[in-house]
């Protein structure tokens, strides 16, 4: 058969939500709601697409039991206002699903499938519901069970063994353990993690990416705390150990958001007379024992940049999902030739927030613009994912 060279892949534009903590000012917005109108905000920055052009929409979300469910990116497109003639795909890698969806959209248009593809993700952790499994006989007579869809194992085969279906904060505590990572280390990730953050808002950083959600007062992400301290940090006890290093200070907090990236190729960024932000370069996904979930970023980093003939030290701008500052810094530990000065300069998830399914596209994004913003360079987002997988992706300017 003749080989076919595959086609460059451009991120044209990104945005996102502020991203609500659990509970707060995105509670009362559903996830389809959330989605659509990044979509549609997306959209309509760039005024040259047609959207009856869009090949296709994939999101990310990492629950799909409550109000997302039914292909929330099929729901988004209908909300948004799109042409129905635009369709819709929704893939679930956890944590990484909002990544998940950039690249599966990237691979559609470098194998010519498609040639402009909406990427992203959502997640409404206040609003995942709870869910009753059906019983196994009829008419039972104690109470249903119920399972909170908020965040990690529930309803787990009694075939897993009992090690890999620990919490995903037990499982930070043995990263923490296995890669010597102290609590007072832990803490100071965490600290400078809402100071970048709170720093990056104050100088406008966010400003041509995140964009408001109708009928929100919520102007910028909900969690980072200005005022935090080391002193504060440390009052707080450890949440999954009696003698442990994991607070509810250095973990990611439950949160709400979605982000979208517009993906072209060459010919379709050509017509629409945009400048893209970033070029789609490697991408790599990797396994791990599922109870060391947080050190999955590892390999994948080191497997995409391999793919990409680059190493560590060629890297200009690098967004590592801070879903405990244990797991992060383990990972960092493992990376001697990167530059830890281009690791999160604007804050990271212990700040911004972690919404399951919207994370990976928050921070592909945040990538692309950084790179935007520098002229030239090279950029890596990776992120760990329950269960025990790494997904890491490159651009390039």
């Amino acid at each position: 058969m003749p080989s076919h060279r595959l086609r460059d892949v451009y991120v044209v534009d990104a945005v996102r939500t502020p991203v609500g903590k659990y509970g707060g000012a995105l509670g009362g917005v559903r996830p389809d709601d959330l989605a659509a109108g990044v979509l549609a905000a997306l959209v309509s920055r760039t005024p040259g697409l047609d959207p009856a052009r869009i090949d296709d929409v994939v999101f990310g979300n990492a629950n799909g039991a409550g109000e997302e469910n039914r292909d929330v990116a099929r729901m988004a497109v209908l909300l948004a206002g799109l042409p129905v003639t635009v369709p819709g795909a929704t893939v679930n890698r956890l944590c990484g699903s909002g990544m998940e969806a950039v690249v599966q959209a990237a691979r559609a248009i470098a194998v010519g499938d498609a040639s402009v593809v909406v990427a992203g993700g959502v997640e409404s952790m206040s609003r995942a519901p709870w869910v009753v499994p059906k019983p196994e006989r009829a008419f039972p007579a104690g109470a249903p069970e119920m399972h909170s869809t908020t965040l990690g194992w529930r309803m787990v085969n009694r075939r897993m063994p009992a090690e890999w279906t620990i919490s995903l904060g037990e499982g930070a505590e043995l990263v923490a353990e296995r890669y010597g990572v102290d609590r007072e280390a832990q803490d100071a990730f965490a600290l400078d993690s809402h100071r970048k953050a709170a720093r990056a808002w104050a100088e406008g950083r966010y400003d041509g990416e995140v964009v408001p959600v109708d009928g929100v007062e919520l102007h910028r992400d909900e969690c980072v705390r200005e005022s935090t301290s080391l002193e504060a940090l440390a009052k707080l006890k450890p949440v999954f150990r009696k003698d442990g290093t994991v607070t509810a200070g250095n973990s990611s907090p439950l949160n709400d958001g979605a982000a979208a990236l517009l993906l072209m190729d060459e010919d379709t960024v050509r017509a629409t007379g945009r400048e893209p932000l970033a070029r789609v370069g490697a991408t790599a996904v990797t396994g791990i024992e599922p109870q060391l979930f947080g050190a999955g970023p590892v390999e994948a980093v080191e497997r995409a940049l391999t793919k990409a003939g680059r190493g560590l030290d060629a890297v200009d701008v690098f967004e590592l999902n801070e879903a405990f500052a244990a797991q992060a810094l383990a990972c960092l530990g493992q990376w001697p030739g990167l530059d830890p000065a281009v690791v999160n300069p604007r804050g990271g998830a212990l700040a911004i927030g972690h919404p399951l399914g919207a994370s990976g596209a928050r921070i592909t994004g945040a990538v692309a613009h950084q790179l935007a913003a520098r002229g030239s360079g090279t950029g890596v987002a990776a992120l760990c994912i329950g269960v025990g997988q790494g997904l890491a992706l490159l651009l390039e300017r």
